[in-house]
């Protein structure tokens, strides 16, 4: 028989990991004191995002209503930063803003099993809608702060708990303004994560408040500063514990990430039970369910595998018009930007075929999300209705 593993052992390996990680962190440090956005779009894509025409730019241009783009040493243009385009955006009224009286979207990407793609899709849908020009808040409540790190965060060497949302968790705090910082992308908000989030586990399902009162901290927060942005992401805990709670009390849309493969999708099921069971308890309080849409998103899909196009296929029928009609395909696009601690958004090499089929699909699955917030504004259905998309 194997002698068994005791604590000190554990702790061990720990103190091993935590040591590789602070490598990774000051080797990071070294190349990059800072992540910044090296995007640039030429005349064609800012008309495409803006919505005017080249030649309205250029009129613009040479009449000094908007600044030149700088130009490289061959004397060609560097191409427009997302801040030019903005300023575009605000010249000619065409941000896609909701009216003052219209409600933000607040969405979380929610399921309790782990690697379907939860974090991802969050960063990849606050970049998406930053890059269309509307005003984003990204909070990240997940422990493991995988959204943080993709924003150029390092928890353990550039963040205390108390630039978390904790503080306002524990009641420590009067709101979590405190915990908002600006990012690298204009127009782009973080409240950023670590692992002292876990303290919040504990400490809410200990507090002393109504049992369903607990679920509300988060969405106190989130509703005293989500007026200030047209679009607020959640990405909470892989699990089923008080802080995956409050974010479902704190959302107003839910976007489901299920990997059409056997065991994540029965796990999504599973998620789907404890759901409903969580909301009918909730009801029963007094807690009204009022979510402006949910929607399944099937993520990770490789479209090689006979068994995943299968039961995509049957997930389209079973979900009908609540599942996103497009799926999020599985590219190596995801893994190479992962690992470079970037986003398939802020690629600003060659452009292969891989690439730019997993961007064009990317682009038209946040698409569909877009029209489903837009959806919710009065102010925006009548040119979704002349788009065709409502």
């Amino acid at each position: 028989m194997s002698e068994s593993v005791e604590l000190d052992q554990i702790r061990t390996i720990q103190a091993r990991a935590s040591r590789l990680m602070d490598l990774v962190g000051e080797q990071l440090a070294l190349e990059d004191a800072g992540k910044t956005l090296d995007l640039r779009f030429s005349v064609r894509e800012a008309a495409k995002l803006v919505g005017r025409s080249e030649n309205t730019i250029r009129r613009a241009e040479s009449e000094g209503d908007l600044p030149t783009p700088e130009k490289r040493q061959s004397g060609n243009r560097a191409g427009y930063t997302l801040s030019d385009v903005n300023r575009m955006r605000d010249l000619f009224g065409t941000r896609p803003y909701r009216q003052d009286h219209e409600e933000p979207v607040v969405i979380a990407f929610q399921n309790f099993k782990g690697g379907v793609g939860k974090s991802t899709n969050s960063v990849h849908a606050a970049q998406y809608f930053a890059l269309r020009g509307y005003r984003v808040l990204l909070a990240d409540i997940d422990p493991q702060a995988s959204a943080t790190l993709l924003f150029g965060l390092n928890p353990a060497h550039d963040l205390d708990e108390d630039d978390t949302a904790l503080p306002f968790l524990l009641h420590e705090a009067p709101d979590l303004r405190y915990a908002v910082r600006e990012t690298y992308w204009e127009g782009l908000h973080l409240i950023p994560a670590s692992l002292g989030l876990y303290n919040a586990e504990y400490a809410i399902a200990a507090g002393g408040e109504d049992p369903a009162n607990r679920f509300e901290s988060l969405k106190a927060g989130i509703d005293d500063i989500k007026y200030d942005y047209d679009v607020v992401i959640l990405d909470p805990p892989p699990a089923l514990g008080m802080i995956s709670l409050n974010a479902l009390r704190a959302a107003s849309a839910l976007v489901i990430p299920t990997p059409p493969a056997v065991v994540d999708y029965g796990s999504t099921v599973t998620f789907l039970t404890m759901l409903v069971d969580v909301l009918e308890t909730l009801e029963k309080r007094g807690f009204e369910t009022d979510f402006q849409f949910v929607q399944v998103l099937a993520s990770r899909v490789d479209e090689n595998k006979r068994a995943q196009k299968v039961i995509r296929e049957g997930m389209k029928k079973v979900f009908g018009t609540d599942i996103l009609p497009t799926a999020l395909i599985d590219s190596s696009e995801y893994n190479t930007a992962s690992a470079e601690l970037r986003t398939v958004y802020e690629y600003t090499g060659p452009s292969n075929q891989t690439y730019k089929r997993c961007r064009a699909n990317l682009d038209k699955v946040m698409g569909e999300l877009e029209g489903l917030v837009r959806g919710t504004w009065r102010s925006h259905q009548g040119q979704l209705r002349a788009q065709g998309a409502a």
